[in-house]
């Protein structure tokens, strides 16, 4: 089970797809466990085509109006 503390939280609300994706990109760089906020509803797509190339495990996070939530980890 991942630390919430070692957790680190990436703000994408605003941005439209593919900066969404481009910021998860750069944060797993030196991350193993991200929390990943975007609004764009296209995110969702791009999150896990970007997670299925590189073997990261991606699960939605409970959403908050109307953006969406997802937990990015290393496997």
């Amino acid at each position: 089970m991942t630390n919430e503390a070692s957790t680190l939280v990436v703000d994408a609300r605003g941005m439209r797809c593919p900066w969404p994706a481009l910021r998860l990109a750069r944060a797993m760089r030196d991350a193993r466990d991200v929390l990943l906020i975007a609004d764009d509803p296209q995110a969702g797509r791009e999150i896990a085509a970007l997670a299925g190339e590189h073997g990261w495990s991606v699960e939605d996070a409970a959403p908050v109006s109307d953006e969406q939530r997802w937990r990015v980890q290393r496997r």
